[in-house]
């Protein structure tokens, strides 16, 4: 089992990656059976299966310089975590969408990965 410090951990690395644009921070947490559900595209977002794919898919998010990933607030329980956050991808007021992440780890590394946007 996760404690609540090393899902703390993980998650904040997790979001980093996001923050500083290094898509190399996600490399050691992934599970190799990750499970991962993108919001978009509706209705059900796109799913992605396995390590390689999950990587792949938060690799190219975290890759964006146009982007600025905020984290709003992260909870942490256990394995599981909650972390609402705000992209933002130009200058507008309409330039940014706002968030949830929902993650499970094992063995402090992600498992289960679902996103929701606000439409």
């Amino acid at each position: 089992m996760t404690s609540d410090e090393q899902t703390r951990k993980v998650v904040e690395q997790f979001n980093e990656a996001f923050q500083k644009h290094d898509p190399a921070l996600l490399k050691d947490l992934i599970a190799p059976d990750c499970r991962l559900e993108n919001s978009g595209p509706a209705p059900d977002g796109s799913k992605h299966n396995g390590y390689d794919e999950c990587l792949a898919f938060w690799s190219s998010i975290a890759s964006n310089e146009g982007a600025d990933f905020t984290v709003e607030e992260a909870w942490v329980a256990g394995e599981r975590s909650v972390v609402r956050w705000t992209l933002r991808w130009g200058s507008g007021p309409d330039d940014f969408i706002r968030g949830v992440n929902v993650h499970r780890l094992s063995n402090s590394r992600i498992v289960e990965s679902f996103g929701y946007v606000k439409g």
